[in-house]
């Protein structure tokens, strides 16, 4: 009895620090206030961590998840100086690099969260030498626990009576504060923003990639249908 609960104990130190080293190594801490299902005007805190040895942070970009739109979002604080766009599929917060290993902390108010029990933001932290961290993986079945998650706040069930708010139909501008900068839709020219590209796309994976499946699709198509024809003029003869 004393051996099974000596190794109950030690199970239950080993899967605790297993869990701490979870939550430690996120990479980029969210949290909510109220994080809970249709709740308004819940205050959402982010801190990305610095993972760059050399370069400091100098922008923090953020896709949306299904539910919040550009719209519903305004700046709430940030590191000093630092500014904030709203994008077409999200936002941006920028500024002046931040010194090396200094993390980048700010908050944001959304208007309305969705009726979901987790919302991801998935996120893309840029250094002063363009070195972009890109935590934009979704846990699976298969993998549920990524090597680059994204930020991912946990619901708590809507408040009895609680029901979704009609959709803001303005334009992503007007979600920013008088203090913060006219919001943009960038192109894809930069490193950053060809991240956010791919953060976009399904499952994280980048557009040449699809590309490349899409043409072997098609090679495999013709060569099919090339050996179907030859069979069936074997056949005829």
């Amino acid at each position: 009895m004393l051996a099974r609960r000596i190794a109950a104990g030690v199970a239950g130190v080993v899967i605790g620090g297993v869990a701490l080293a979870g939550s430690a190594f996120a990479h980029v801490e969210v949290e909510g206030k109220p994080a809970q299902a249709l709740a308004k005007n819940a205050q959402v805190s982010f801190s990305a961590e610095a993972e760059n040895g050399s370069a400091g942070i100098k922008s923090v970009r953020v896709v949306l998840p299904t539910g919040i739109a550009p719209a519903d979002v305004t700046y709430v604080s940030g590191p000093a100086g630092w500014t904030f766009a709203a994008t077409a599929d999200g936002y941006t917060v920028s500024g002046k690099a931040l010194a090396v290993h200094k993390d980048a902390a700010y908050a944001i108010k959304i208007r309305q969260l969705p009726a979901a029990a987790s919302v991801a933001f998935k996120t893309l932290v840029t250094y002063d030498n363009n070195a972009v961290d890109r935590w934009i993986e979704l846990p699976t079945a298969g993998d549920p626990s990524p090597d680059h998650p994204a930020p991912l706040l946990k619901l708590a069930a809507a408040a009895p009576g609680a029901s979704p708010e009609p959709a803001v139909l303005i334009s992503p501008s007007a979600a920013a504060s008088p203090s913060t900068e006219s919001a943009t839709v960038p192109s894809p020219s930069t490193t950053a923003d060809k991240a956010a590209a791919e953060a976009n796309s399904p499952a994280g994976t980048s557009v040449a990639t699809w590309v490349i499946i899409g043409a072997f699709a098609v090679v495999a198509v013709a060569l099919g249908t090339v050996l179907g024809r030859r069979r069936a003029a074997a056949r005829q003869r």
